[in-house]
């Protein structure tokens, strides 16, 4: 399953991204570095929950999929990517103390209708 370079290219973006979340984890202070280290821990969370999001759908339909109906990467990486944007939108909320349950089920109203517009599209 890893012989596919798009496949390995993910993966190890994923390896990055956690590595580089954690090393923003570990080593930055919002109080010291302000703006910039919730830039770095943002984007490096979207990377890594993307490619970790990614990565479980598409051996999630790898394995319900027969041979002609292999998943498209496009597709994985497209979900990936909303579900990772909804979990760090919603932590920028619980930073920013606004977030609540119904504001978390419209963050996710939002990304079903999203992928409904993008698989209609397709």
């Amino acid at each position: 399953m890893l012989r596919n370079p798009t496949l390995l290219g993910i993966v190890l973006a994923t390896l990055l991204g956690w590595a580089s979340w954690t090393l923003v984890l570990l080593k930055m202070s919002p109080f010291v570095s302000g703006n910039l280290a919730l830039a770095f821990f943002y984007s490096s969370l979207i990377l890594a929950l993307t490619g970790t999001f990614s990565l479980l759908l598409y051996a999630l339909r790898w394995g319900f999929a027969s041979e002609e109906t292999a998943p498209h990467f496009g597709v994985t990486l497209r979900e990936g990517f909303l579900l990772a944007l909804m979990i760090a939108i919603a932590l920028a909320f619980e930073r920013l103390r606004v977030l609540t349950w119904w504001d978390a089920l419209l963050l996710l109203a939002i990304v079903l209708l999203l992928e409904f517009y993008f698989l209609a599209r397709d």
